[in-house]
């Protein structure tokens, strides 16, 4: 583990972002059943026989520097409702990709997405001084792509022919970014989205 990048617990007043261990698995593994997460094609979120090697897959990353994985906690219920990580580290350049993220369905358009994000953010720019933040999904995830745009990242473009779904069909992979120069306003965008009314947040479509 590259001592730039090292396990962090990071608190908010709607989710704790805590360090992912196997004490997570059957949290995960009830969270991954609401809304049948694994059934999606256009994206790959572990179904719940696959829990405990996803988290040993997410763990083995860990120990080589390239991801810092983190379970969700939802503080009101004290139980993990999804994973998220940096990945892709680049400590010499200081650069992370905020990807592999999945909430159980109950918690979607909640505070959850918006604080974790906020807090993953926060943390990248002002602790680990990162000059920029990826995020990466599918062209066809497109409820996926337009909250990544809600943030207020940038498109950089979009890999074709990146890899492939689980089905074998080819994924063109869409890449953004949010630069140091830019977090300060995203920063306050993410803000205001936790402190207006909730009831104008689920107004929008898509939102959370």
């Amino acid at each position: 583990m590259t001592p730039w990048l090292v396990p962090v617990t990071l608190r908010g007043e709607t989710v704790t972002l805590e360090p992912l261990t196997a004490a997570h698995h059957d949290d995960l593994v009830a969270a991954t059943r609401d809304g049948d997460l694994a059934s999606l094609w256009y994206t790959t979120i572990p179904g719940p026989g696959e829990m405990a090697q996803e988290i040993d897959r997410r763990l083995a990353l860990l120990e080589r520097g390239t991801m810092l994985p983190f379970a969700v906690v939802e503080r009101a219920h004290g139980t993990a409702v999804g994973m998220t990580t940096y990945m892709n580290v680049d400590a010499a350049v200081r650069r992370v990709e905020i990807g592999s993220t999945w909430y159980r369905a109950r918690v979607r358009r909640t505070a959850v997405n918006t604080e974790s994000k906020l807090l993953l953010l926060g943390h990248a720019f002002d602790a680990l001084e990162c000059i920029a933040v990826e995020f990466r999904t599918a062209t066809h995830n497109r409820a996926s792509r337009r909250a990544i745009e809600r943030l207020g990242a940038k498109l950089d473009g979009v890999l074709r022919c990146h890899t492939r779904f689980a089905n074998g069909a080819l994924r063109d992979t869409c890449v953004y970014s949010i630069t140091a120069a830019e977090w300060p306003a995203v920063r306050a965008g993410l803000t205001f989205e936790l402190t207006r009314p909730r009831n104008a947040r689920e107004s929008q479509p898509n939102g959370y």
